[in-house]
């Protein structure tokens, strides 16, 4: 029954008993009575009630709709608004979650073809950071140990200088091309590459810990890189943001797919937790998957402070062999938690 009908016909009731009653035993007297007009305001009071009620619970399905979307987040999809209620309400609430499910969609597919574009371009400026600039800094390191060799002895420990700056500017230049572009995970798999990544944030303080178990189900390459970034990203926080002196990543097999922890005992999760480009990156890369994740503090404070946790679990898609190129379906680190 709508709700137009509903309110109708109770109000058509109403009026329909008070006429009769009027018409029949109840009448009013010039002056009105003491006990007639107890009997009007009985009556306009039981109308009054039941109009409250029925009205109540025929918006009350609009009432859960506005929360839902309210609470509604695209990136934590799957919430819908339960359909119920009069027609009116339950057209509607079926309406808005079918648009729900076409935004979703189609944040999805944005977000893949996004990341997927910024992936390629990290990959080309990599490349052209290891082959040009590169090569560049290499040639004039070796022209400079040729002068060196040539130079009064009064100019070679600046040229030494020269040589150790243009040599740590070439270091660096590396290090930024790998992790533009995990050439590991490409070339050993994802277990090297995560062991390789656990190795390269220990330093400056942090160490990290890592436990990858074997006998992981088969994962797509668009699966092995989204938890390549994700770790990558977790500890980037953890370095920058987290002021912590350890930290953990555990790779683990999980009801047919697999779990992804990094855990740290850094200061915890700020009041804007969810807020920050990276978490965002994170969670717009575990949606390309179809995986969920979590950014938590634990409810057990450590020493240096509550901790955070990351933990994306994804189910395990179809096989795929483990060396070849990663697809570019998603960018590299973002900024900031």
């Amino acid at each position: 029954m709508s709700l137009f009908v509903r309110i109708f016909t109770l109000n058509a009731v109403g009026l329909t008993v008070a006429a009769a009653l009027l018409l029949g035993p109840v009448t009013v007297s010039t002056p009105v009575l003491p006990g007639e007009a107890l009997v009007v305001l009985g009556g306009l009071a039981v109308l009054l009630a039941v109009n409250v009620l029925v009205l109540r619970v025929g918006l009350a399905p609009l009432g859960r709709l506005g929360r839902a979307m309210a609470d509604a987040d695209l990136l934590r999809p799957g919430a819908r608004a339960a359909v119920s209620g009069p027609v009116e309400a339950a057209e509607l609430i079926t309406t808005y979650n079918a648009m729900l499910d076409r935004l979703e969609a189609e944040r999805a597919a944005s977000a893949g073809r996004a990341l997927s574009a910024q992936e390629r371009e990290r990959h080309r400026i990599a490349r052209e950071l290891h082959d040009e600039v590169g090569q560049t800094l290499t040639a004039v390191l070796l022209q400079l140990k040729r002068v060196a060799d040539r130079a009064p002895e009064d100019l070679r420990e600046e040229l030494g200088q020269a040589q150790e700056a243009t040599r740590a500017g070439l270091e660096e230049i590396r290090h930024i091309a790998r992790r533009l572009r995990p050439g590991v995970l490409d070339e050993l798999g994802l277990h090297s590459a995560l062991r390789s990544l656990a190795a390269e944030f220990t330093t400056h303080g942090l160490t990290v810990r890592h436990d990858l178990g074997a006998g992981l189900p088969a994962l797509t390459e668009e699966t092995e890189l989204v938890l390549y970034r994700v770790a990558q990203e977790a500890l980037t926080n953890t370095a920058r943001h987290a002021a912590a002196d350890r930290a953990e990543l555990r790779l683990r097999p999980l009801d047919g797919g697999v779990e992804l922890l990094v855990r740290d005992n850094g200061r915890g999760l700020g009041t804007a937790a969810g807020q920050g480009a990276g978490i965002t990156g994170m969670r717009e890369r575990a949606l390309l998957i179809g995986a969920t994740l979590s950014v938590v503090s634990p409810s057990a404070a450590s020493d240096a402070g509550p901790g955070t946790d990351v933990r994306l679990r994804v189910s395990a898609g179809p096989p795929t062999g483990d060396d070849g190129p990663t697809a570019a379906a998603v960018g590299a680190p973002g900024a900031g938690r």
